[in-house]
């Protein structure tokens, strides 16, 4: 049997908990022109034929969840049509977005169309998390683009063979982590290095919340947008090159600043996404690599703003040097205290997305993301942020993006206080970079009303601050190395580029 990647593991378990709220994918696209109906559904049919990943399920065996590939015949899915108005097109998208995958039986990926008028339709792909990620939707797009040109054309797509499937990088992974017991083999050394990084860590930070944490969290979850003007983006690579850093660690040490300055305390855990994919043969797949790093900051002392950026670009670095272990790996090792009513070992989340956002490009089509409501929060706060021009040969132009939030803890009106209030000290202060934390206003809003307040958790453990941590039957296949490309986390490098 072909056991799930640690990944793959943590998210089914929480699928059996809450179905999968918080980890399905939904991608909308309004298309515009004459549309092929008949050519996109064989296309979408290519791309799972192509990508095991997408036409796995995971049945249990002696209370064990394990992958079982279908055959394409058997897992080719179905694109209905479904003939809607505007005014309708809304609830229809939130309808077919909430779809509750049972990961047993159910392939991982469902496809709907909506047709609003003979030119315009919407096309609503969901994908469950289980068997992708961010980086997927690169591979998705491109390929769904390929395989519908060549349908319209009257043939099938053609693509070099891929160079090893997502059962091949489980396999792989459970391999190299089986010798964690060993100190001088890679899983060892990297467990150690978290061990320390995160030794007397708090169970979990105290946000300034409305109100306090329930027991059991109901993952309900509301967005706010946020965006930072070009002047502020300038300023911000500007201060990034100059320490060596890149522009994630700026922003990531605004976001230790503020949550040190609204009462979360000087310990600030922060997670971060990152590819998690450590070899160029796993860059055309789809599957569910990306791997979640703790960034734990020290803000003690009241350092000024350049300081910490230093402090976080230490402990990124190191972080990005030890990327291999898996999240979930580190959370059954570390036996943080669970709760059901917090994320383990970190509850603020901190992602800059790589590149503009994507659309298919069909011909004869023209494709616009639509948006789709989305109700859930996996985490307390999520901060996700994208630059206006992520290419270095053009002038910054900002950065824009969202905070989702738990509707357990924050009300509406503290979570918009929290992106205007908190850019809007980002734009006075990052241009001083010698100033401390202290001196940041603590943006709380003009109603008055006592919101930005640090709400204690019962049963929550403090942690000490942080130490300072000095730098420090398929085979296994040939292409996997063993040791990580790890400038590659994110596209962040010591030279801020």
């Amino acid at each position: 049997m072909i056991p799930l990647s640690f990944a793959q593991s943590r998210i089914w378990f929480l699928n059996q908990l809450d179905g999968g709220a918080g980890y399905r994918i939904p991608l909308a696209y309004r298309l515009h022109g004459e549309l092929d109906h008949c050519a996109l559904s064989e296309a979408i049919a290519d791309v799972v034929e192509r990508h095991e990943s997408l036409r796995t399920v995971f049945p249990e065996a002696d209370g064990q969840p394990h992958q079982v590939v279908l055959d394409a015949d058997s897992a080719r899915p179905p694109l209905p049509v479904v003939v809607r108005s505007e005014a309708e097109l809304g609830d229809a998208l939130r309808a077919a977005a909430g779809h509750v995958f049972d990961l047993t039986t159910e392939i991982p990926l469902r496809a709907h169309l909506f047709r609003l008028g003979a030119r315009e339709h919407v096309l609503l792909v969901l994908l469950h998390h289980i068997a992708a990620d961010g980086w997927s939707l690169t591979p998705l797009l491109d390929e769904l683009a390929a395989a519908y040109t060549a349908r319209r054309a009257g043939r099938a797509p053609h693509w070099d063979p891929l160079p090893v499937q997502y059962a091949d990088y489980t396999l792989w992974q459970n391999e190299l982590l089986a010798a964690e017991d060993d100190p001088e083999s890679l899983a060892g050394e990297q467990l150690a290095y978290w061990r320390r990084q995160l030794d007397g860590l708090p169970d979990c930070l105290a946000l300034p919340a409305d109100r306090p944490r329930p027991p059991v969290a109901s993952h309900r979850g509301g967005t706010a947008p946020v965006s930072l003007g070009p002047d502020t983006h300038r300023r911000l690579l500007a201060l990034a090159r100059q320490e060596k850093a890149s522009l994630f660690m700026a922003l990531q040490a605004g976001v230790v600043a503020l949550l040190t300055r609204l009462g979360a305390g000087t310990d600030i855990p922060v997670g971060s996404a990152i590819a998690g994919r450590t070899d160029e043969a796993l860059d055309g797949l789809i599957g569910m690599f990306v791997n979640t790093l703790v960034l734990r900051t020290d803000a003690a002392g009241d350092p000024t703003f350049r300081e910490l950026l230093g402090r976080v670009r230490e402990v990124d670095l190191d972080a990005y040097a030890h990327q291999d272990l898996p999240f979930e790996r580190l959370v059954d090792v570390l036996r943080p205290e669970r709760s059901a009513a917090w994320n383990p070992l970190f509850q603020v989340m901190l992602v800059l997305e790589d590149g503009p956002e994507q659309t298919p490009r069909l011909p004869g089509l023209t494709a616009v993301e639509e948006p789709v409501d989305g109700d859930s929060a996996k985490f307390d706060l999520a901060l996700h942020l994208r630059e206006r021009a992520p290419d270095p040969e053009l002038a910054p132009a900002g950065l824009y993006g969202n905070l989702d939030y738990a509707l357990d803890l924050f009300d509406p009106p503290t979570a918009v206080a929290l992106v205007t209030g908190g850019p809007g000290w980002w734009r006075r202060r990052w241009p001083t970079p010698t100033c401390g934390s202290a001196a940041f206003p603590s943006s709380r809003p003009a109603s008055g009303r006592g919101c930005w307040r640090a709400v204690p958790v019962a049963g929550c453990r403090r942690g000490r601050v942080l130490p300072r941590c000095p730098a420090s039957s398929r085979n296994r296949p040939p292409a996997l190395r063993t040791r990580p490309r790890w400038w590659r986390a994110a596209r962040f490098s010591a030279t801020g580029s």
